[in-house]
């Protein structure tokens, strides 16, 4: 759009004001804390994984919807983020950056195979960026994240050790905010809805719950890394996640707040959580 003719008019000056604002806002540095920070909307991360892992086998032990593995008692259930008691599920630090192997299932077509690399070379790239490296597996990487295409789309929490599974159905889960919000649950964060303060900011309609999916929606003694809630974070369910009758499942406190959970990306937040459990910016 062309400026007006005349733009010694106050009220015509208002667009011109507006634009810059946003142009500040958007030059964030990769370890402040912002509560926005994502682009365009879609269908929900949430929605996509419920609808690609309803198939998915009981013994495959699925918590929290996506999250592969027992999280009961002392072990694994802070891991968002940490501490763990022995320390073994954040990914070690070589020097000033994260180094995680990765490889590539070859049942992806080459284009899905792009869509992956480049959704993890966003943690690494760009105006925002992490201190984490996702880099190709060689021979000698022991450690290492599989990107396969199994039933569903989930992912352990926090590093396991080995050849550490991350299942991203081909023909539904192959999306950029699905592989980043998997890879998040691998570098060891839980979903947003479910922090210790969440009833600070979201109530959840548990009467709304599909019958079975309630515990998705349990809360998780987190360490929330000094950062605030985060509605637009990719971690976050949409208000009709696991809905059974089409009703708000979430619903922010914050009356303002009416579309939540819907992140295309990872948010601003996603970036200086990633920062501050991994401490890239010490």
């Amino acid at each position: 759009m062309g400026l007006p003719e005349n733009t010694e008019n106050s009220d015509t000056m208002t667009p011109i004001v507006i634009t810059v604002l946003l142009l500040s806002v958007a030059a964030v540095s990769p370890c402040s804390i912002h509560v926005h920070g994502t682009k365009k909307l879609e269908e929900s991360v949430s929605v996509k994984i419920a609808k690609a892992n309803a198939n998915v086998k009981r013994g495959l032990n699925l918590t929290h919807g996506d999250i592969m593995g027992h999280m009961g008692g002392g072990e694994g259930i802070l891991r968002n983020a940490l501490p763990c008691p022995s320390g073994g599920c954040k990914w070690p630090k070589t020097g000033n950056r994260v180094i995680i192997p990765y490889e590539i299932s070859r049942a992806f077509t080459k284009q899905q195979r792009t869509t992956i690399e480049k959704a993890l070379r966003d943690f690494s790239f760009g105006e925002r960026t992490t201190c984490v490296r996702f880099v190709r597996k060689t021979e000698t990487d022991i450690n290492y994240l599989s990107f396969v295409s199994q039933t569903g789309c989930w992912s352990h929490l926090g590093q396991t050790g080995g050849r550490q599974l991350i299942s991203l159905q081909r023909d539904r889960c192959v999306r950029k905010n699905i592989v980043q919000h998997q890879a998040l649950h691998a570098l060891g964060f839980h979903h947003e809805q479910v922090r210790s303060d969440r009833d600070d900011y979201v109530i959840i309609n548990y009467k709304n719950i599909i019958q079975g999916a309630e515990h998705y929606f349990q809360i998780v003694p987190t360490n929330n890394l000094g950062t605030p809630y985060d509605y637009h974070s990719v971690m976050h369910f949409d208000a009709y996640a696991y809905s059974k009758n089409k009703q708000q499942t979430i619903i922010a406190k914050n009356k303002f707040i009416t579309k939540f959970g819907r992140a295309t990306e990872m948010s601003d937040n996603d970036y200086a959580r990633v920062n501050r459990l991994y401490e890239c910016c010490e």
